[in-house]
Formats: C-alpha cells, sequence, structure tokens
C-alpha cells in the first residue's frame, strides 16, 4: 500500500467515525454503568490522587466488592448516599499527619455522586466515612 493510498484510507475511516458519532444521540445526563447503587472507590496516599492508587468497586444490590461492602452499603443507605452524612465514629485518632485522600464517584438511587476529601491520616478518614472506604480485607 502507497502512502497516498493509506492516506485516502485513514481519510475515509475518519470521516466514517465522524459520522457516527453525529448520527449517535448525545444526552447531558450521564447514565448509570452499572444497574442499582454503586460508587468506583478510591484512596490515595498523599494529598492527590495518584497513580497506584488502591480501589474497589462497591456495589449495593446486593452488597459486595469490598470486605465490608455490607456495613457501608448500610451506611450509606442511612445517610441517603451521601458520604459526608455518615455520622463520625466517636475514636481517637493520633495528631499524626499522614494525608490520605478518599474520592468516590457513582450512583446511588439514580443520583450522580462525586465525592472527594483529604483527611489528616487513615484513622481519621475511617471514623468520618465509616466502613465506605474500608477496601483493605
Amino acid at each position: 500500500m502507497t502512502p497516498l493510498t493509506r492516506a485516502t484510507a485513514a481519510a475515509g475511516a475518519l470521516t466514517a467515525a465522524l459520522g457516527l458519532l453525529a448520527a449517535s444521540p448525545v444526552s447531558a445526563t450521564p447514565r448509570p454503568a452499572l444497574p442499582g447503587d454503586w460508587l468506583h472507590l478510591t484512596v490515595s496516599q498523599g494529598e492527590t490522587l495518584a497513580p497506584g492508587s488502591r480501589h474497589a468497586l462497591l456495589l449495593c444490590d446486593p452488597p459486595r466488592g469490598t470486605a465490608h461492602a455490607a456495613q457501608a452499603c448500610a451506611q450509606l443507605a442511612a445517610a441517603g448516599g451521601d458520604i459526608g452524612r455518615i455520622p463520625p465514629k466517636d475514636v481517637f485518632c493520633t495528631m499524626l499527619y499522614a494525608p490520605v485522600t478518599a474520592h468516590a464517584s457513582g450512583f446511588w438511587h439514580g443520583h450522580r455522586v462525586e465525592y472527594t476529601h483529604t483527611f489528616s491520616n487513615g484513622c481519621v478518614m475511617s471514623a468520618q466515612t465509616g466502613e465506605v472506604f474500608a477496601l483493605d480485607a
């Protein structure tokens, strides 16, 4: 195949792809990728999300995906899917600054959930978010 033939074929493929994109309906409302209530959870050491972070998919219909899925789903249900409304545990955490950043993205009862918060350490994260970000077994 000559360079001109390859360029012509590539242009034809690009035109076809653009035609398919133009023909497909675009929705302003994101659709859930999975049925039911679910969150993609990420916990990263430090003040930002970083490559190599721990992550898991928490599914709540039925609860699965993490070692504490049943407890996490129950806490989310009681808080209406709002991680910030989970009642904090009454625990003592050290004042050691070892930041962790928690991120959740998904759907709860058909509503989009986005949550990102940096905590001073893992104990504080656990105290304030219950079992939601307990990704370890």
